[in-house]
């Protein structure tokens, strides 16, 4: 699944929109790199994402299409805060 969508899917970011527009300003890593919009999230990434001063690390513990509002934070684990 593209990364834009996984953080879309999961609700770590509200907006696909959001998330693409942070990928493409170079503000989310996967595994210590920049990352496009456009990477294909696997099991255990670790996705950083910086939101001016606030930074937020997590793993990824599992992909789905579709997922309900209630289980969406069960496909990641938040590392750093």
């Amino acid at each position: 699944m593209r990364l834009d969508k996984y953080l879309k899917v999961t609700r770590i970011l509200k907006r696909r929109t959001i998330s693409k527009e942070l990928a493409m300003n170079e503000r989310v890593l996967v595994n210590g790199k920049v990352a496009k919009p456009s990477y294909e999230v696997k099991l255990n990434d670790e996705i950083e994402i910086i939101f001016g001063q606030r930074h937020l690390k997590v793993r990824v513990l599992g992909i789905k299409e579709v997922v309900r509002k209630n289980d969406a934070d069960v496909l990641y684990e938040v590392i750093e805060e």
